[in-house]
């Protein structure tokens, strides 16, 4: 009995310490469940529409109202301009399939900078992550950004081209609001995209619906570059 009893004592001190040390709300609890179900992660703001709208903003470029004017000019004439556009087309699509099954294969953020990693190593994929941020991706808002310009300025200048310095003062100042608002809110962000995509969508609606009209009324006459869009 004298040896029974130490060892209950023992014991059932044993387990309380255990209990004492690790109770339900101490700091190795919370931790756990910190790392197992929470952490420093990003905010979920955006819906499906709205990923959506990036989505297709991103698939759908501004340039699409300015390339068609140059493939007016160098095409002989608007069934050779249809032809390049449908091959065109048939071409992307054929990306756009391989980019879905990349996108299947290798599940990872990072878009292409993963792709590139994963098929070619981290060198050729950190080329690719700096050639985009240093020279794809500034080229390409540049491009928009003048795009814009030109189209809000030419009514102001109906007889004739609108200055360059204006041009690129409208289109650095789109850049840097465009960049407040993205750093600003991702809401305000979203809801930008939202109708700038809009607004792309009922435009190239419009271009196409009238196109389809013109040409079933029988206008195949060929524009002279300078009014051809």
């Amino acid at each position: 009995m004298s040896e029974e009893g130490p060892r209950k004592r023992n014991s059932s001190s044993s387990s309380g310490g255990g209990s004492q040390s690790e109770p339900p709300n101490s700091q190795s609890g919370v931790g756990k469940d910190a790392g197992g179900s929470s952490g420093v992660a990003l905010k979920k703001q955006i819906g499906l529409g709205s990923a959506c709208g990036i989505i297709v903003g991103n698939i759908i470029g501004s340039g699409i109202f300015v390339s068609p004017k140059g493939v007016l000019e160098n095409a002989s004439s608007v069934g050779v301009a249809i032809i390049v556009w449908v091959t065109t087309g048939v071409i992307t699509a054929i990306g756009a399939l391989c980019y879905a099954e990349l996108g299947v294969t290798i599940p990872k953020s990072g878009g292409d900078y993963s792709y590139v990693k994963d098929i070619f190593g981290g060198l050729a994929g950190f080329l690719r992550l700096w050639i985009a941020v240093l020279v794809i991706y500034p080229t390409n808002q540049a491009v928009i950004a003048l795009t814009f310009s030109n189209y809000v300025l030419q009514p102001l200048f109906p007889s004739c081209l609108p200055p360059e310095s204006g041009l690129r003062l409208l289109a650095a100042v789109c850049l840097l609001l465009l960049t407040w608002v993205n750093c600003y809110s991702v809401r305000w962000a979203t809801c930008v995209q939202d109708v700038f995509t809009t607004g792309k969508l009922l435009a190239l609606g419009l271009i196409i619906i009238m196109g389809v009209v013109q040409i079933c009324k029988g206008h195949y006459y060929w524009l002279e570059p300078a009014h051809a869009f």
